[in-house]
């Protein structure tokens, strides 16, 4: 019985941690995502961004995560530009702001950060790719 209870505090703590990501991730997607009159600003899953990327080739693909990440594989036609360089406003500034553009990181939370930059710098068609590359190399395992 004894050495239950620390497996018990750990589970505890394990399902405090995730809950907690969770819900915050979830009141964060609710300002973030939420809709504006004449603009577009969503939270898409692999399969959804395969289909805009078929359907529509004028979407701009923006990769933020680092160098090495980028240089380890990217979704075709990434523009790589890290969220985490100094000038990234300014780069991005370069981007077309008509036409969409799908942002994404490893896991989700820099392209996050990145939508509201990009929503701050007057982009009107966004499209976040929901949980980031991890979900787009898994969801290509499946096809």
């Amino acid at each position: 019985m004894t050495r239950l209870k620390p497996m018990l505090w750990i589970i505890l703590v394990v399902a405090i941690i995730v809950g907690g990501w969770y819900w915050f991730e979830g009141s964060w997607d609710r300002k973030l995502f939420r809709k504006e009159p004449g603009k577009t600003c969503i939270n898409i899953h692999p399969d959804a961004a395969r289909k805009l990327l078929d359907t529509n080739p004028d979407t701009q693909v923006l990769d933020v995560r680092s160098e090495s990440e980028f240089s380890g594989g990217a979704i075709p036609r990434a523009i790589h530009l890290s969220i985490g360089d100094p000038a990234f406003d300014e780069k991005a500034s370069k981007l077309d702001r008509e036409k969409p553009v799908l942002v994404y990181c490893a896991g989700g939370f820099r392209s996050r950060k990145a939508v509201e930059k990009l929503k701050a710098l007057g982009f009107n068609h966004i499209e976040h790719l929901h949980r980031g590359y991890h979900s787009w190399t898994l969801s290509a395992g499946r096809e």
